[in-house]
């Protein structure tokens, strides 16, 4: 009998293909693993998780995208069936991943109004409610934004223009 030899050499398709690099090396990119961190994470990564976008006046204004979105916030919805509804955020459901708000009900066979989920990222909020402590985190995340935008600061794009 003749005994087997191994292949010394490597399969094409394994030269070819090319390794992806981690941005983070603590971080895992399986997906597996980010399901499992997604679906089981506490109320307190769900609150950050469950933010919404801002109006465009709203963002000017403040200098920020978006923030987590709470119960007595005005929002106009912009993807799905309720498409251009209005309404204040009557609860916000961390457990179930979506927010209820005004007016957009629906009802049961037995009679009952319920409120409907809406996801957080399918609305823009029009109208915050501020209290001392988002009044403090819009102006933590505007400072973040404003300074070290840009490659240039504005006296080197003044040097720069007098060049030519």
């Amino acid at each position: 009998r003749s005994a087997r030899v191994p292949s010394l050499s490597v399969p094409a398709s394994r030269e070819n293909r090319r390794a992806k690099m981690k941005y983070s090396t603590s971080v895992s990119s399986s997906r597996r693993k980010s399901r499992k961190a997604h679906f089981s994470a506490p109320s307190s990564v769900r609150r950050k998780i469950m933010s919404s976008p801002l109006s465009t006046e709203l963002r000017t204004k403040h200098g920020v995208r978006a923030v987590p979105i709470r119960k007595d916030d005005e929002v106009t919805v912009v993807r799905g069936n309720f498409k251009g509804r209005e309404g204040k955020v009557v609860q916000v459901y961390r457990k179930k991943w979506v927010i209820h708000i005004e007016r957009i009900t629906r009802e049961k066979v037995n009679g009952a109004t319920v409120n409907v989920g809406v996801d957080p990222s399918k609305v823009v909020i029009t109208k915050l409610k501020i209290d001392k402590d988002r009044k403090a985190l819009l102006e933590r995340k505007m400072g973040k934004g404003a300074e070290g935008k840009g490659k240039f600061t504005e006296d080197e794009v003044k040097a720069m223009q007098d060049v030519d």
